[in-house]
């Protein structure tokens, strides 16, 4: 008994006939004709809805419903759930839908009907777009069928508590990685670079063939032959390449809906995975006021996984990052020259200019990258246009900011350090093309 009056729910359309039978009953004061209709009207009413609860409850489990969840969300996309709904009623059945989505989305009226014949099942899709990586845990699935009657509604519940975890962006991995392969970079805006000079490491001596450098000739090898032999070599791979992040409050800036670490968290994996495809080592460090995560540059792509684990549980700290614990941190475990791709953000030049001695410290034995954002939201009040005196002054302020932003950029290029100032929905591309390019000049 008490499972049905929790599956059992009273339909709108009962309650509008009741309110029209109940004006019939006020009228009836004064037209007494209209009396024994509203009471015949009254009993049909009844009758159709203890029919209506035959039909819904005669039989059990009529309406079976399943969720259908990928094995991980991707943070920041657009993620395709669907969910299939079969009836096994005789006749024809509305169902109304509703999944109980995690708090993290703060939506509680997510619904949708269907009208399904009989047995027949039907597959609704809908998309979330998390901001947020962590546990997701979804609720009930709830069914509330109605017969062509409409008085009744019985509830079904499916699928209490699953949990699927969000990780970064693997759809935007996966996006690179794919047009990678295809070689359609340049479809999302990732340049072609032509190679300049030459990055290479030897391979074997042979013999001299005609059309050979004979610039590469091995002199030592050619008097023990007593034959002309080459030197022959191949473009060097397998340099290590290293995403340092930092994770102090500065990376806790958000920009629609995302924190700029989580920018950095997506940039990283999407970039790695490109890397380990072009032979290259990848490795990562984190760190604020201690140093977070550690992984060494190594050229297996089963590295992948460890990445994105790792950059699954990362976090923002409410600290300043210490510069000189990332330095020497560097210098203890970093021995090999490697590319660095430092993920953080300055909003002023003083900012910039307490932490540039440690930065052209790592610049002098790695090839440094600094990667920080643009303030879209100035930028846009810069590019506006100003109608009174105090949007003269906030756009003259924002004009100031952006300023700084470039200068920050000059002053880090006069002492050779590469920089990339974009705006966080261009991290990944901005960040593949500055990879691209340093290894195009050889200047790895």
């Amino acid at each position: 008994m008490q499972q049905f009056f929790r599956s059992f729910y009273v339909h709108n359309t009962f309650f509008r006939f009741l309110a029209v039978i109940a004006a019939c009953f006020v009228l009836s004061y004064w037209l007494t004709w209209l009396y024994p209709i509203a009471w015949l009207a009254f009993y049909i009413l009844m009758a159709m809805f203890l029919l209506d609860c035959y039909l819904l409850y005669a039989n059990v489990n009529k309406i079976k419903a399943k969720r259908k969840l990928p094995q991980k969300l991707s943070n920041s996309d657009y993620n395709q759930i669907s969910i299939e709904v079969s009836s096994g009623y005789p006749f024809k059945t509305s169902v109304a839908i509703i999944d109980e989505l995690p708090v993290q989305f703060q939506k509680r009226d997510f619904l949708f009907t269907k009208k399904l014949s009989k047995n027949q099942t039907a597959v609704h899709t809908y998309s979330l777009r998390p901001v947020e990586r962590g546990e997701y845990v979804f609720g009930f699935l709830n069914v509330f069928a109605s017969s062509p009657l409409q008085l009744v509604k019985k509830r079904f519940r499916f699928f209490k508590d699953e949990m699927v975890p969000v990780y970064p962006s693997i759809i935007q991995m996966q996006q690179y990685d794919f047009l990678a392969i295809s070689n359609q970079l340049t479809q999302i805006g990732l340049k072609k670079i032509r190679r300049i000079g030459h990055t290479q490491e030897f391979e074997q001596i042979k013999e001299y063939v005609e059309g050979d450098d004979i610039r590469t000739i091995n002199w030592k090898a050619t008097a023990k032959r007593n034959a002309l032999m080459v030197n022959q070599f191949q473009d060097e791979k397998s340099q290590p390449i290293y995403s340092i992040i930092d994770t102090g409050r500065v990376m806790k800036m958000p920009f629609d809906g995302l924190k700029l670490l989580d920018y950095a968290i997506n940039s990283t994996l999407a970039f790695s995975n490109v890397a380990l495809k072009r032979n290259d080592k990848t490795g990562m460090v984190t760190f604020s006021k201690k140093i977070g995560t550690y992984l060494p540059a190594i050229q297996k792509i089963t590295h992948l996984n460890t990445i994105l684990e790792k950059l699954y549980s990362i976090n923002t700290a409410f600290t300043d990052s210490d510069f000189g614990l990332l330095y020497a941190h560097v210098k203890r475990k970093i021995n090999h020259r490697s590319l660095l791709l430092l993920y953080t953000n300055f909003e002023h030049i003083s900012a910039l200019q307490r932490q540039l001695p440690y930065l052209i410290a790592l610049a002098k034995k790695h090839v440094l990258v600094v990667i920080f954002f643009e303030n879209t939201e100035l930028e846009a009040l810069v590019h506006g246009d100003a109608e009174d005196v105090q949007a003269i002054y906030h756009k003259t302020i924002a004009e100031k900011f952006s300023m700084e932003k470039r200068t920050m950029q000059k002053i880090l290029q006069q002492y050779g350090i590469q920089t990339i100032l974009t705006k966080p929905e261009s991290l990944t591309v901005n960040t593949i093309n500055k990879y691209l390019e340093i290894k195009a000049r050889g200047l790895l």
